[in-house]
């Protein structure tokens, strides 16, 4: 079994667009455990909603809107995780059907993977249905673009197959760091580090969390032009330069001490 956690906070629509992705896969030995961080009621009537509708398991792990706490949420998901693996994603980020495929694919003992997103613009993440979704076309380069995908490099991702593909994960100027919305790990490993440092807001938590994991041994893998998703676009009220500068000093603080298992994560709450 492997456990694939989704962040989500007040964005019923895009997250019931994701679960449809997920519905897609060709992989299907999974669970999905939507991590939740303090939603108002429509989450939760969607999820109900679809759920007896799903071809897999879905949890819904929730808590009280008490502003930015996704590494707490994250923790709280990971302690009612089956899996002896976990793939982490977002609830605006739609995989490509075979998305769980390749991160099974590539997964190794003492390795953890980090994928990458094609952002799409607002104007053409409104343009995405279920409908959409099932037949593929939000992973067409040639429709995206079409739709208002700006022409970059990175759109790659899209076309990338066999040596191109390898060429491109091997050769990447971007370092295989721990990505929230593209990252997987064995679970064990996860525990190792205790999961999540809580006292992390917006900006670097996932970065954080990669880098202890680092220290315990366990490298990252790029897999940016193997595992497939897109991003749709959304605002971001959160954000706070006093949190990102405390996020900054809490990396520095970890580093220099060479922090491998944070006291503020998973065992605080008895889940395991």
């Amino acid at each position: 079994m492997v456990s694939v956690v989704l962040s989500t906070y007040n964005q019923p629509i895009w997250l019931y667009l994701v679960l449809e992705g997920y519905a897609c896969q060709t992989y299907t030995g999974f669970e999905i455990i939507v991590a939740d961080d303090g939603s108002d009621d429509r989450t939760r009537h969607m999820i109900e909603g679809i759920r007896p509708l799903l071809p897999y398991s879905l949890k819904h792990v929730w808590h009280k809107d008490d502003g930015f706490r996704k590494c707490t949420i994250l923790n709280k998901a990971i302690g009612v995780c089956s899996g002896d693996y976990i793939v982490f994603s977002d609830g605006d980020v739609i995989p490509r059907k075979d998305f769980l495929e390749q991160h099974m694919k590539y997964r190794k003992k003492g390795r953890f993977l980090s994928g990458g997103i094609v952002r799409l613009p607002a104007s053409l993440s409104e343009k995405i249905t279920a409908e959409v979704i099932r037949n593929g076309l939000c992973f067409d380069r040639d429709w995206l673009i079409a739709n208002g995908l700006i022409h970059s490099f990175k759109n790659n991702k899209l076309t990338a197959h066999g040596f191109t593909e390898w060429l491109l994960n091997r050769f990447t100027p971007t370092k295989a760091t721990w990505n929230g919305h593209n990252a997987s790990g064995w679970t064990r490993d996860i525990l190792a580090v205790n999961g999540f440092d809580e006292r992390m807001k917006y900006g670097g938590e996932d970065r954080e969390f990669g880098e202890r994991l680092m220290r315990l041994g366990v490298r990252g893998r790029q897999i940016r032009y193997s595992a497939v998703a897109v991003h749709l676009d959304h605002g971001r009220a959160y954000v706070s330069r006093e949190g990102i500068e405390e996020n900054l000093r809490i990396r520095k603080e970890n580093s220099k001490s060479g922090l491998i298992r944070t006291k503020n994560g998973i065992t605080n709450y008895n889940l395991i």
